[in-house]
This record gives C-alpha cells, structure tokens and sequence, in this order.
C-alpha cells in the first residue's frame, strides 16, 4: 500500500481493527451510493472486504497518490537481461532489497521504506512481469529461476555488494534461488512464506494438498489465459481466494488495479514450470542467517512448506506471526519489528 499521511493513518486503523478477519464478506453496495470518493466511503467499502482483496482496493483508492509517490521518490530504472526493472531508493548504509510476490509490485512495501531507510539503504523494485516495467515478451518457462538470474544482475548493476534480502511469497521463492546460486550476493535472508509447493508431494498428506490447489485455481487460470480470457482468469483466482462469486462483485475501478500485474500472474500461471523445485538439499546447504516470517492462519500448502522449510535450515529462525498469508500487509509493524531484530544480530 502506498498512502498519504492522514489517509494512510485512518485506513491503516481500520485494516487492524476491522478488516482482517477469517471471514469471507464482499463490498456493501450501499457504499457506491455517493459518487463523491469521501474517506466515509473509504471506510465503508474497506469494512465490507476480505483481507485478500483489501490490498486491491487500497491500492485503488489511492491511485492518484501513487503516481504522486513515485514522483517525489524519483522512481528510477535499470536495463537487465534484456528487460527494464523499475525500483524505489531511499537512505543509507548497509543494502536491503524488498521483493515483493504475485499480482504486486515496488509499492506492496511503502509502508517499510521509511522506517528501514532509517538505518538501512532501502530498495524495493518491482519484479521482471509487473508494474510499471515494460516487458512484453513473456518467457515460456518464467519462474523463480529467471526472477533470482534478474536479482543478481540487478545487484551487480547497482554495485550493491553482499544484501539483505526480505522477500514475500514468490519474491522469498526468488530470494531463496538467489541464495543457492549466488550465496556471495546475500547477507541475510527474511522469507515470508516461499512457494517451495512440490516439497509437499511427498509429506503426508501433501499430494491431496497440492493437487487441489493446482486444479482449483492454477491450471484453470492458465487455460484462461491461454484462451485469451484475461477476465476469467483473474475470476478463478479471486473466487478461489475470497469466495464464489466474489470477482463478480468487485467495481470495474478496483479491477481495473489487478491489471498492472496481470502480465506477471500470466507469465507464472502458463509457465512450463512456475515453481520449479528446489533442492532439499541445496537448502540444506544455506549457511546465510535466514530467518522465516509465517502467518498462523495461512493456507494449509504454505504450512507444509513452512514446516518443511524450517527443518531443512541450518541456520534458520522462525517468527510466528497471527495472519494469513499476507502477513506483511495484515501485522506490518510485527513483521518490521522481526525482521528488524534479526537484521540488528547480523
């Protein structure tokens, strides 16, 4: 999310008080009544959200202030393996690198540029598929692999030496590459919930696990694709999510916001191999400090890999935290706090 001070303040109150639930709930019409955008409406229309949706509809009402945000923080731009990669700079000292997971982008982590600039040289950029980059030709095998080969370039391109990496969902699957093939570019890992999904084929109970997960939305979302059904995929993934019919009651507004990513969860959802398998082993050779933000109400594919993960690490810790999947977003100042503990130590 990316706000205004005031704004910012209120939204973020009610986010704690009110909107993360377990709850599924869509948006009160009643709160489209008044075509004036009044933060009365604002609060409204957040009341009656999912936590999954509340980052979308944030980012919508709030999309004049982005384009503002960008220009104050001279959003900058450079040219890797062969494709652009927008990203945000602030302060000074020791680089951490924010990575942010699907349908995001550079903005998912405003809220922690400030705080860490404090102390830290702040970047957080947006990955190769999603906004604002310009990047049209979508590989057919895209994965985590081709996100980590770009993190390193950009690494060596901004002469930034050995990092602190705080990655979220795919973006920790992509840090978590980068520390395999590149260990000499990373000082710390911060992992929030990495998609290692095929480690689950052979836990118990995993299959079933995974199965469902990949026909009830991935492969449905690629055949979509696929099929030039750009709307019917973003469907399949809301309604899985969120609830049956929960895409359908979305505004046009605030759909029109999962279009700036649609191209990376295009890439990932018809790619030849989206989550490619990382070794145990290799794992198991990670000596960096690493430490593992898990939320306690996540989906039962991302606790087997947070288990199994924990247990492979060598020099690994674990932070609980009481959340979903998107921790970073539902406890911002608990994971800031994590993972601020944890960088003061390395």
């Amino acid at each position: 999310m990316i706000l205004s001070a005031p704004i910012g303040t209120a939204l973020l109150t009610l986010t704690k008080r009110d909107l993360f639930t377990s709850k599924v709930s869509l948006v009160d019409r009643r709160c489209f009544n008044s075509e004036k955008m009044t933060l009365e409406r604002r609060a409204c229309i957040l009341k009656s959200l999912t936590t999954t949706l509340i980052v979308v509809v944030l980012l919508a009402l709030t999309r004049p202030l982005l384009a503002q945000q960008s220009e104050n923080n001279q959003l900058k731009k450079v040219f890797v393996n062969g494709g652009e990669l927008h990203y945000l700079e602030r302060g000074q000292g020791i680089p951490i690198i924010f990575i942010h997971g699907g349908l995001a982008d550079y903005r998912y982590w405003s809220l922690q540029m400030e705080p860490f600039s404090q102390r830290y040289r702040v970047i957080a950029y947006s990955r190769r598929y999603n906004y604002p980059n310009n990047n049209p030709n979508i590989r057919p095998d895209h994965s985590a692999i081709v996100e980590a080969a770009d993190l390193a370039a950009l690494i060596k391109k901004l002469k930034l030496g050995p990092v602190h990496l705080v990655g979220h969902s795919y973006g920790a699957y992509t840090a978590l590459f980068l520390a395999v093939k590149h260990p000499e570019l990373v000082r710390t890992l911060v992992l929030g919930e990495p998609p290692a999904l095929r480690w689950v084929l052979n836990l118990p109970g995993g299959k079933a696990v995974f199965d469902e997960f990949m026909s009830n939305i991935w492969k449905p979302a690629g055949q979509a694709f696929k099929h030039g059904n750009q709307e019917q995929a973003l469907r399949i993934t809301i309604d899985y999510f969120i609830g049956k019919g929960a895409f359908d009651q979305l505004p046009q507004e605030f759909r029109a916001v999962l279009t700036d990513n649609i191209r990376e969860w295009k890439a990932l959802t018809t790619s030849r191999d989206a989550v490619p398998l990382l070794r145990r082993e290799d794992a198991r050779r990670i000596k960096i400090p690493t430490l593992m933000i898990t939320g306690d109400r996540t989906l039962r594919i991302h606790q087997l890999v947070n288990d199994e993960l924990e247990r492979l690490l060598s020099n690994g810790e674990r932070v609980r935290i009481d959340a979903t999947h998107e921790m970073w977003e539902e406890q911002p100042e608990k994971c800031r706090q994590a993972t601020l503990t944890f960088l003061f130590k390395h």
